[in-house]
Parts: C-alpha cells; sequence; structure tokens
C-alpha cells in the first residue's frame, strides 16, 4: 500500500506526497523526522509536517541564498552559514574562489550525518574543502559570543516555531550586525509572503530598525507549497543593491561559478515584489531606525526597497 507523507504546515489546506521508500524516520518528544524518496521530487526531508528540502529543486533556495549577497561583494573573504546542515549553502558559497573561510554553524551534527548519508549530493563534497570549517554549536549564541567579522552571514533557518525561532528575533539579527563587517550583507529566509506576511513584515521592521538598507527579495522554490518564497537582505552599504548587472555578469564569468537558477537578471529582478508583498511591508522603515544604526541615520535615512 502506498504511504502519502501529509505537510500540515498550513492550518486551512493540506498537501500530502507519495512516499515510495521511506529512509529513515523519527519520532521524539520534540519532533518527527521522516526522509524519504518520491517519483517527482527526488529525496525529501519533512520536520513536524513541513517540507524542508527536495534534491530535486533545493539548487534554487540555496543559490539564492547564497550568491545574492556575495555577487554584489567584490572579493568576499569570510562567511558565516547559520543552520543549513545539509550543507547546500555552503556549497554555493564555496563557489566563491576568493573566499578563504566558510563556517557553518549546525546546533545538531546529527543533521549533517543524517544529510551525508541520505542526500550526499546536496553538500557535493563541501564539506571536506579545507575552508569549511564546521562548528556545532548553538547560532544564537556563537553569533553572540563570536570575535570573528564576517563579509556575509546567512542564517539558513527553518521556519519562526519551535527550536528556530530565536534566530528571528531582534537580538539574534543584532548580534549578526555586531558581526559583520563593515558593509557586509546578512541574509536570512523569510517563508512564504502571501500565506504568512507578518513573518516577513516582522523580520524587514527589525532588518530597517539595525540597517541603512532592507531589501526582502523573491525566489520561486516549488516545493514551498503557497507562492514565491521570501528572503531578506540587511547590510550599511547602501549602495550594494544597486550593483549593476553587467558588474553582476561579469563577475560571474570571472569566478567560473554554474548555476541552475541564479543569473544577473534573476538577481536584480528578484528585489521587484509583486504588490501585496509590496503592501505587506509598506512603511516598515518610518521612523523606526534603532540605536544601533544612529551613526547610518546621520547620513541617510533607512528605506526599503
Amino acid at each position: 500500500m502506498t504511504r502519502w507523507v501529509e505537510e500540515t504546515f498550513h492550518p486551512h489546506w493540506r498537501v500530502r506526497l507519495e512516499a515510495s521508500r521511506v529512509l529513515h524516520e523519527v519520532k521524539t518528544e520534540h519532533q518527527h523526522l521522516v526522509i524519504f524518496e518520491n517519483p517527482t521530487w527526488g529525496t525529501v526531508l519533512m520536520l513536524d509536517g513541513v517540507c524542508q528540502l527536495t534534491t530535486s529543486d533545493e539548487f534554487v533556495y540555496h543559490e539564492m541564498m547564497a550568491h545574492v549577497p556575495l555577487m554584489v561583494l567584490a572579493r568576499p573573504r569570510r562567511v558565516l552559514v547559520v543552520g543549513g546542515g545539509d550543507g547546500g549553502v555552503l556549497r554555493e558559497v564555496l563557489k566563491h574562489p576568493s573566499v578563504e573561510k566558510a563556517t557553518l554553524c549546525e546546533i545538531d551534527r546529527a543533521v549533517i550525518d543524517l544529510s551525508l548519508k541520505h542526500y550526499p549530493e546536496i553538500a557535493d563534497g563541501c564539506l571536506d574543502d579545507k575552508r569549511a570549517d564546521v562548528v556545532i554549536a548553538d547560532g544564537l549564541k556563537y553569533v553572540a559570543e563570536t570575535r570573528e567579522r564576517f563579509d556575509s552571514i546567512i542564517v539558513d533557518s527553518s521556519e519562526p516555531i519551535g527550536p528556530s525561532a530565536v534566530l528571528h528575533t531582534r537580538e539574534f539579527f543584532a548580534d549578526c550586525k555586531r558581526a559583520l563587517k563593515s558593509g557586509g550583507v546578512l541574509v536570512t529566509q523569510n517563508g512564504l509572503p502571501f500565506l504568512f506576511p507578518e513573518h516577513l513584515r516582522a523580520t524587514t521592521e527589525i532588518f530597517a530598525s539595525l540597517f541603512v538598507r532592507a531589501a526582502p527579495y523573491l525566489c520561486t522554490q516549488p516545493c514551498y507549497f503557497g507562492g514565491p518564497f521570501a528572503l531578506n537582505w540587511a547590510s550599511d552599504d547602501d549602495g550594494l543593491l544597486d550593483v549593476a548587472e553587467a558588474t553582476l555578469t561579469q563577475r560571474v564569468r570571472k569566478r567560473g561559478i554554474a548555476t541552475r537558477y541564479y543569473t544577473p537578471a534573476v538577481h536584480k529582478a528578484a528585489f521587484a515584489l509583486p504588490g501585496y508583498v509590496a503592501e505587506a511591508i509598506a512603511g516598515v522603515a518610518d521612523g523606526r531606525a534603532g540605536k544601533s544604526a544612529a551613526h547610518a541615520r546621520k547620513r541617510r535615512r533607512p528605506k526599503v526597497r
């Protein structure tokens, strides 16, 4: 008998995926994790009834998480990935030849081990790269205590429920800002704005209070059912969002980076928000610049693009 695994994240509708073969399943007092094979999606990871990744379309999310912040930097050298134990974001980060060190901070070593066992093609050997620094630690604590400074911090967390909720707070993002080099870029995932606009708005408000520029952007992630998927950008360098497409094209070519979703044209277009998304974040920066951005406010008022 065919088993169907149901996604239960959405309160008023359900999506079911065929599990042609279950590879791993565990139920604890804290969570239900299941990894299974599907004829369309390849290998699928679902956690507490929420689709986390599939091997068929993971490249979309991972490319847009990594290359949007790193392509605007002339020579990114140090990058921090918080979460992302599957290795997908790290894989894309290490495609940039100027990166000297990429730190992956994952709270649970089991996440890495399961990923390497059941879908090693996602990491694609990146954990063995001499530039990769794997740290098993609580991301909240690591960012608060680290003395390192990063050109970019990429927060590859799950939704703001349960243990991951702390990675969506002002306290955490303020610590990220402290750990960034001057002009660095912070990026985080922001869910489905059609279904959960409050998630996008809350993060954008925090980013706008801390940084000179906050800018949500979108990608089309097929396995995240419910419309375009949002990510969010923050930086104190007001000009990074205005890097020309021709410059991005030149950098892609010079760095020798091959992608399946990301292109310089997609990069620029991703920041063009549909009306309902723009409405969800309308006015969030008005009069809400945080004290940590006081110096930046003297030069330019925070704004959302």
